[in-house]
């Protein structure tokens, strides 16, 4: 018995091994034979009908929807994708919609679905400010790369407010991106979002504003301002704005009347901190979003 036991315990260590090198679950459900055919055999057509499989069989769906729709979008079925997110994610947890709505944002943007992008992140948002997020936690656990870490629901806010600056950029809403990469900008500031605020400034032709924004990364004032992305990215917007002819800062350029100007004026200089709950930024872009011009 004693012999017998040393002999086996190699090839459970080989085993264990195994499924560490190649990132997959031991056992042999339809799960565990999709992420098999995803990792190892690298055949992603053979991967989704197992993930099929294990939806149908009531076998790990929160990962294997969440994995199978990462895989159709590799595969550029991304309509495909979002259908079955949608059709299937009651089956999921309550824990496991928050990353269905980020796996279905990533699709939307994938496909240049610009409205429904939009449309979730202002329900995510106001998930944070009615203190509904995190199912009432200050933390979640994400995971990146296999790696996983704590998020903040400050870090969360600024992140879906990015996102939602740059959709609105997509749209060619300038002057609505700027508002929501400020106030991303007030709450968890970075060197990615300025170089996006500059951008929209630029496009706004508020030269000298876009040029301050932009000198913030290359000096070092920002978080990630030491990412050589960010400053490439900076130094390249600056030397369009160096080639270029300043207009007059003047919100009359896009032809806006004088109310609305006020608004959007006063709207960009508040400050203060974020409270816990509220987060004012919805009632502001509700406010202006039918009179701002696309």
């Amino acid at each position: 018995m004693e012999g017998s036991s040393k002999m086996s315990s190699p090839k459970g260590k080989k085993d264990d091994l195994y499924h560490v090198i190649h990132k997959v679950p031991s056992g042999d459900s339809p799960y565990v034979r999709a992420k098999h055919a995803q990792l190892v055999e690298k055949d992603p057509e053979a991967a989704i009908v197992l993930f099929w499989k294990a939806i149908n069989a009531g076998d790990r769906v929160d990962s294997a929807l969440k994995d199978m729709a990462v895989v159709m979008k590799q595969l550029d079925r991304t309509g495909e994708a979002i259908e079955a997110v949608k059709s299937f994610r009651g089956l999921c947890s309550k824990q496991a919609q928050d990353s269905l709505d980020n796996v279905l944002i990533d699709l939307y943007k994938k496909c240049g679905k610009i409205e429904e992008q939009i449309d979730l992140l202002k329900r995510k948002l106001r998930l944070i400010y009615q203190g509904a997020a995190f199912n009432g936690r200050p933390t979640k656990t994400a995971r990146s790369h296999g790696k996983k870490f704590q998020v903040s629901v400050t870090q969360e806010t600024s992140r879906l407010l990015g996102n939602l600056g740059w959709a609105y950029m997509q749209k060619g809403n300038f002057m609505m991106a700027e508002v929501v990469y400020r106030k991303a900008q007030m709450i968890d500031p970075d060197s990615n979002k300025a170089c996006n605020l500059g951008l929209c400034l630029i496009k706004q032709g508020r030269y000298e504003d876009a040029r301050l924004v932009l000198e913030d990364v290359l000096e070092s004032r920002l978080p990630g301002s030491d990412e050589s992305r960010s400053r490439k990215r900076a130094d390249e917007l600056l030397m369009e704005l160096r080639s270029m002819h300043p207009l007059p800062e003047s919100f009359d350029l896009l032809g806006l009347d004088d109310d609305l100007v006020k608004g959007l004026e006063q709207l960009m200089n508040e400050g203060g901190p974020v409270r816990s709950k509220r987060l004012p930024i919805f009632e502001e872009i509700s406010q202006f979003r039918d009179q701002v011009a696309c």
